[in-house]
């Protein structure tokens, strides 16, 4: 039977557009709290962080799209890693994703959702709601892919309206005059590891780029419109991140904020007042349930792709199909380990352990790149990165950076995080070995 192809239909706006959607989350409502904490409540590091977060990701993208053209394959990072350096080292990659990526997303969202809801009803219940909304995320991905799909869409409004409406009446409405980039870090506190504690934190808020790769194959001409789809989605993202946070500035100023772990509800009630403020902190709710329900649906397929590759234990129940024809059983992992990491109860803790894990499997990913064109430069390739090598041995360094920075100048907590999720990474080689010689 003849394979069908998909239509190229996709002009640049439209590749655009898919980009700033992927993107655009809970990071820039919450991370601020985390950034200023960093830097003792100096704006100038947070706003070179956002600059430096979406240039590090313009990089990314151009580089990650050149390998997720060349292998179009199901399984994404997985299947990339696993045709350049070996299935263990695939492996790893999604073991990562199912183990620590996806569900400590998921529980970071659980766990902010409860907290925002605690704030707002004036009662400790974070941990109970967390999980619930957990949960409720699960069933509802149960049901079936068409439900999760509305309900993303309803999400993706109500992310999208407060941003817009806190970014213009902040500037409007902004009392403060406080400095925007100076102080640039707080008293004696170090740059270089301030720099790559709020990295790490803005980082969580661009990630989503990796969805590019997936957009190329219905694009009309992917080689020329590709570059400018990702080079001029992130820098929209960028743009809108930087304008509001000085919105946030000219309303709260950076050295309240770093104690504020709400800043979009706290700046929201000065803006618009209890009532005002309690409609935008709703819609950033839902948009946080729509973000872990993103990540739940995306987590799920991949502990299913290695399900039907045969490399997970108990691979035939994970990728097993219910009546609604979706994995029920990799639905319901991803979102039990999701439950167990919320008991952390930690938001930028997950998601700064998740940001972590998956950044060093993107800078093998940039690596592919280089791999690729040196093994096989026969290859018909239909996007090339601009500007080789410059662009990926750029890429490269930025994710080395933020590996290193991770491990030997953040404070101990961060060390800690970044010990760990390499040891929960490791874990995954013998699971690979018994699997390996159980199939066997």
């Amino acid at each position: 039977m003849e394979q069908k192809e998909m239509k190229r239909n996709m002009g640049v706006l439209t590749a655009m557009s898919v980009v700033v959607g992927c993107v655009i989350g809970a990071g820039v409502f919450f991370k601020p709290y985390a950034i200023y904490q960093a830097t003792g409540g100096a704006p100038g590091m947070a706003m070179i962080s956002w600059i430096a977060g979406g240039i590090i990701s313009i990089f990314g993208a151009l580089t990650f799209a050149e390998i997720a053209v060349l292998i179009p394959k199901t399984g994404g990072m997985v299947t990339y890693l696993g045709d350049v350096y070996g299935k263990r080292i695939g492996f790893l990659a999604g073991w990562m994703q199912v183990v620590i990526f996806y569900p400590s997303y998921l529980a970071g969202y659980g766990v902010k959702v409860g907290t925002e809801l605690s704030s707002l009803l004036g009662i400790n219940i974070s941990m109970p709601v967390g999980i619930a909304i957990i949960i409720g995320i699960v069933l509802l991905n149960v049901l079936g892919s068409e439900a999760a799909g509305k309900f993303q869409i309803v999400s993706t409004a109500c992310k999208l309206i407060p941003l817009f409406l806190i970014m213009i009446v902040g500037f409007i409405l902004g009392q403060s005059t406080e400095p925007v980039l100076s102080p640039m870090v707080g008293e004696g506190l170090n740059a270089g590891s301030v720099l790559g504690t709020t990295l790490l934190a803005v980082l969580f808020a661009f990630e989503g780029w990796t969805n590019v790769g997936t957009i190329a194959g219905e694009m009309k001409n992917p080689a020329r419109d590709l570059p400018v789809a990702i080079v001029g989605g992130v820098s929209i993202i960028m743009a809108v991140y930087l304008l509001i946070n000085i919105a946030y500035i000219k309303v709260i100023p950076a050295s309240e904020l770093m104690n504020i772990e709400s800043p979009a509800a706290a700046v929201a009630n000065v803006l618009f007042g209890k009532a005002g403020g309690l409609i935008i902190s709703i819609g950033i709710i839902i948009s946080v349930i729509g973000a872990g329900n993103g990540f739940l649906l995306a987590g799920s397929r991949v502990a299913y792709h290695l399900a039907t590759e045969k490399t997970l234990p108990c691979s035939d129940k994970l990728a097993a199909l219910n009546s609604r024809q979706v994995p029920a059983n990799s639905i319901i992992l991803v979102g039990t380990l999701a439950c167990l990491y919320s008991l952390l109860g930690k938001f930028d803790l997950l998601t700064d352990m998740g940001t972590f894990s998956c950044w060093i499997f993107y800078t093998l990913t940039f690596a592919c790149v280089m791999t690729m064109r040196r093994r096989h430069p026969e290859l018909k390739r239909d996007y090339k990165v601009p500007l080789y090598p410059v662009i990926p041995l750029l890429a490269i360094l930025s994710g080395l950076y933020v590996i290193f920075s991770q491990l030997f100048l953040s404070g101990a907590g961060g060390r800690i995080m970044a010990l760990a999720s390499v040891g929960i990474t490791l874990v995954g080689l013998p699971v690979c070995l018994i699997t390996e010689k159980k199939s066997k």
